[in-house]
Parts: structure tokens; sequence; C-alpha cells
């Protein structure tokens, strides 16, 4: 049914439990995973110096790596024990829930999974603003995992 998963990642529990549903499904469809994770640079703008900003975007880009790296891991335990998941890792930057939509269209995706709210201390009885957004705006199913 499904061909194509998007699993949105910023490291999180709720990201990581998104991840576990994508897998299960990916392997029960035989869909790809694209897990994305979404460097959020808007906050960066006008801070007051160039290499500090320079060294925040390393340290989140770091953080993104070791989030996908951990997705990476956890399909490749799961593809062992259920047969072959293909899983594909990309990062971009920009405002996560427009990157999220944009990335549904480009590469035409069938289902999104995603937490229902990231690190960044949003209340955790509320859907995340950037899960809101994309339940809201997306062309195509999402699973809003809790």
């Amino acid at each position: 049914m499904y061909k194509k998963i998007l699993l949105p990642t910023d490291g999180s529990e709720f990201a990581n439990k998104a991840a576990e549903h994508a897998i299960w499904i990916a392997n029960a469809s035989g869909a790809e995973i694209i897990a994305l994770n979404v460097i959020e640079t808007s906050s960066l703008v006008g801070l007051p110096a160039e290499d500090l900003i320079v060294r925040i975007k390393d340290m989140l880009k770091e953080e993104g790596r070791q989030a996908l790296e951990h997705i990476f891991e956890m399909a490749s335990k799961e593809s062992v024990e259920e047969g072959e998941l293909k899983v594909t890792l990309k990062t971009k930057e920009g405002s996560p829930a427009d990157v999220i939509l944009k990335t549904i269209e480009k590469e035409d995706v069938d289902l999104v999974v995603i937490g229902t709210s990231g690190k960044h201390g949003l209340d955790r009885f509320l859907l995340g603003s950037v899960t809101e957004k994309v339940v809201r705006s997306a062309k195509c199913p999402v699973l809003a995992v809790h």
C-alpha cells in the first residue's frame, strides 16, 4: 500500500517512537523510509558573531547526524530480523514544517510518520507546532505518534 514513508526526526523520544511505527509499517508494506532531519536556521538570524552562527550550525548538524544514525541503526536491526528494508537519510536546512511539506511533494511520499512533539519543551498534551502544521497541510496521510 505504501511505497515511501517520510520519517522526520530530531532525535527526541517521540521521534524515536514514530520511527518504531514507520519501521513496522515499512516492513509490512515493503515501503522505503526517508528519514529527514531539518536544521532550523531561522533562530540563528541576528546573532552577533558569524563564527558563533557557524559553531551552532555545526552543533545542530552533528545532533541531526546522530538522530539519523540512530534511526538507521533501528532499521538495520529490524532489517536483520524481518528482511530487507531501504532507508534513505536526508538533512536539510530551513523551517521544519515547510521543509517536511516540500519533501512530501518532491519525493512523492505516501505516508508521514511523525512524533507529536519534539525536543524543544513543548507542552506534552498539545501537538507540537511542526506536527500540527504537517497534519493540517500534508497531501498524504499523516500518522502522529505520541
